[in-house]
């Protein structure tokens, strides 16, 4: 049975030490104290590690039934989602005119690496109906939020989000699904949704579907979508529950992985449905939650290669094969442990470097969307937005990989459902795909966000590396060597890219379409290699203060080391595939391939 422990410790350092959130100016941060975050994260730890983590495999093991049109989750889900409703977990960031604690986005993400860490599947529950929470709250009228929100908030009801169609995923713009208008102003919905999370489950008493549609006679393409309430139950005026809704779940995807998690189809016949925001403009209020829905999967992925690692190092070292090339370091034992040999420590290293790397860029993502929200911050908004799909893509990249060096670090062990490591595997390998694919998202990356506002959020990403590093420059031959140096060199790597772009990408966009997906991962290091320097500044300082754990702030700066030394290089590799242009990629016909 795999293990799991909460990484407060870790997350304090994040928040306080490098963040130093309760200084930062954004609104309602100073609050945000050691004592205040430390409480609210042991509680989280407590229930990820007691309550959440062993369910992981039972919902593996079990998955979701589909039983008279009624889904039932696995043994233990429901008691355990109710104890997340009495914590208050659900709206922990929720508006308190809602019913919400108010607490920013940061923290919410912090608690929520725990809770995906600990059971993903399980998580994801939750996880939707925090995104239909935010659509509502952004473009819904003030009935339609004293309506829905306090219940969802509280957890008594669910949210989904309802976009693809068996002929449609990304191009939402072939939605066929229809909304019929109504004499009460009501809209009749009919059409398919699959792939819908949470579509149907026994753990609420309602279920708040958000679906995308097209109003008749409405323009083509995504001009022409709305968004529609379909709630599963009809909300009577006094708030009551009326009749069933005719809407159905009408089967459940048989998955590689977060078999824990109802994947549904969703049939719509004729469903009573509301219009939320403006007609016409669906898209504009689905997407207004995707920076904080794209920043949440890219959490999912590191998140499960924190789980992954923390059994690798276990089982590392206890794992007894073969003795140190150096010599005997267990002599009285038959073999010494397996994270004695170099290979061993090169990939524990490597999982450890980036996790810990993710969670801080993570974190500041998260507190960049916390200032664009709570200080109406356009800076700290185009800069998120234009890091959103790196976020995304790159550490769920990494993060499953991640998971696949954990895997590989227990061998055969490894590959059996007995360790568990396979199943972090498989949950993981989603994360790649949904809330869009990774290539979806170096397109979004270099065909929108390097240009957006004339290019002007990631020359000013640029001038904050450059500024950090002139900043912080002098003090320290070892640490311009070790940390800062290596920052100057990929962030030159990630400049001649961009310039590549610019240069070659208006002849031919190919040319920059074809580098897209490096593009995303020199970006993705970069950002990590930023999040380690500040990460080594921050151990420096806890070193020189005498406080604190030493033997943390060491371990932080080696693993930093590591970091720029044998992960950071990889900007050039990423930079040589760039310049190498369209030709070799598109050099078949597809009647060739």
């Amino acid at each position: 049975m795999p293990i799991y422990h909460a990484p407060t410790k870790d997350m304090q350092f994040v928040l306080h030490d490098v963040l130093k959130i309760s200084e930062s100016g954004i609104t309602g941060y100073d609050d945000l104290d050691r004592e205040t975050t430390q409480a609210v994260l042991e509680e989280a730890g407590k229930l990820s590690e007691n309550v959440l983590a062993p369910l992981n495999a039972v919902g593996d093991a079990e998955g979701c039934t589909l039983e008279n049109g009624v889904v039932r989750t696995p043994t233990g889900f429901k008691d355990a989602y109710e104890q997340m409703r009495a914590g208050g977990w659900m709206g922990l960031d929720a508006d308190p005119e809602y019913g919400g604690q108010g607490m920013p986005y940061v923290l919410n993400c912090a608690v929520g690496e725990m809770f995906v860490s600990s059971n993903m599947a399980f998580n994801m529950y939750q996880g939707l109906t925090h995104g239909a929470y935010s659509a509502i709250h952004a473009h819904g009228s003030d009935a339609q939020k004293n309506m829905y929100l306090p219940n969802m908030i509280d957890g008594i009801w669910s949210g989904t989000m309802n976009l693809t169609e068996p002929h449609c995923g990304t191009d939402l713009g072939l939605i066929r699904t229809k909304a019929e208008p109504q004499d009460d102003g009501s809209y009749a919905i009919s059409g398919q949704k699959i792939w819908i999370s949470a579509g149907e489950h026994d753990m609420s008493e309602n279920i708040i579907h958000l679906v995308l549609a097209r109003i008749p006679g409405g323009p083509d393409g995504v001009k022409g979508i709305s968004l529609f309430i379909v709630p599963k139950f009809l909300v009577n005026a006094d708030g009551s529950l009326g009749e069933r809704n005719t809407l159905s779940c009408g089967g459940l995807e048989k998955k590689m992985g977060i078999h824990g998690n109802a994947t549904c189809v969703m049939n719509y016949d004729g469903a009573k449905g509301y219009l939320i925001g403006e007609l016409n403009k669906g898209m504009r209020a689905m997407f207004t939650m995707m920076n904080e829905a794209r920043l949440g999967v890219g959490l999912q992925g590191y998140a499960q290669g924190v789980v992954a690692y923390q059994n690798a190092l276990g089982f590392a070292q206890d794992r007894l094969q073969g003795r140190a090339v150096t010599g005997v370091e267990a002599p009285d034992k038959p073999a010494d442990p397996i994270i004695v040999h170099p290979d061993v420590r090169r990939n524990l290293m490597h999982q450890k470097s980036f996790i810990e790397g993710a969670r801080a860029f993570t974190f500041w993502g998260a507190s960049l969307i916390d200032r664009a929200h709570r200080n109406s911050d356009a800076q700290a908004e185009g800069l998120i937005s234009l890091l959103t799909p790196v976020l995304k893509g790159f550490l769920t990249d990494k993060g499953f990989e991640t998971t696949v060096l954990a895997q590989q670090t227990l061998g055969g062990s490894g590959f059996t459902r007995e360790w568990g490591l396979e199943q972090f595997v498989r949950d993981a390998r989603i994360t790649m795909i949904y809330e869009g694919t990774n290539g979806i998202q170096s397109l979004d990356l270099v065909g929108r966000k390097l240009g957006q506002d004339g290019g002007k959020h990631v020359m000013g990403f640029f001038d904050l590396v450059k500024s950090f590093i002139k900043d912080n420059a002098g003090q320290d031959a070892d640490f311009d060597k070790q940390f800062l140096d290596p920052l100057k060199a990929a962030s030159k790597d990630l400049q001649a890219a961009g310039m590549y772009f610019m240069q070659n990408g208006m002849k031919n966009p190919n040319n920059a379409l074809s580098g897209s997906y490096d593009f995303m991962h020199l970006f993705g290091h970069v950002c990590l290699g930023l999040m380690w320097a500040r990460m080594g500044l921050a151990a420096r300082a806890g070193l020189a203060s005498g406080d604190g754990d030493t033997q943390f702030y060491e371990t932080k700066l080696a693993t930093g080391r590591y970091y720029m030394a044998r992960q950071l290089p990889a900007t050039a590799m990423h930079l040589a595939r760039i310049q190498t242009g369209a030709d070799t990629v598109m050099a078949l016909d597809a009647a060739n391939f």
